[in-house]
């Protein structure tokens, strides 16, 4: 896992919210923010991934911004922060598994079939007998 510690810049503000008259005058909410482009720890092949995987969470500076309001001391804020856009980064480099297309099996087909047929007699089986049909 990478640590972008070093390139987050952070922007303390006002919590919204409750609180009483504490959110009034205290900025505890933190708005952090990575700078994609210019980052030192990301190679160009992991940026593209990153801009593509996260682009509904980028700005359109090249910025990837969120804000950490949950606690109480601006402190606790920064290291929520810190830590919400290191996983973030992180999940996105994570590679998909490819999917294996198997085949759906003989016996599952005729267990299918058989099914239908089954389901199918019962259903003609609710029908009115007419003398002509048979």
């Amino acid at each position: 896992m990478i640590d972008f510690s070093g390139e987050i810049k952070f922007q303390a503000t006002r919590s919204g919210g409750k609180g009483g008259q504490n959110v009034n005058k205290v900025e505890t909410a933190i708005v952090a923010s990575l700078d994609i482009h210019n980052s030192l720890l990301l190679s160009p092949e992991q940026k593209t991934i990153v801009l593509d995987k996260l682009a509904n969470r980028i700005n359109s500076e090249g910025w990837l911004v969120l804000k950490a309001q949950t606690h109480r001391t601006q402190l606790s804020n920064k290291e929520e922060a810190t830590t919400r856009i290191n996983i973030l980064v992180d999940t996105a480099l994570v590679k998909k598994k490819l999917r294996i297309a198997t085949k759906v099996s003989r016996a599952a087909k005729q267990a299918r079939i058989d099914s239908k047929k089954k389901k199918g007699d019962i259903k003609s089986g609710r029908r009115k007998f007419r003398p002509g049909d048979a």
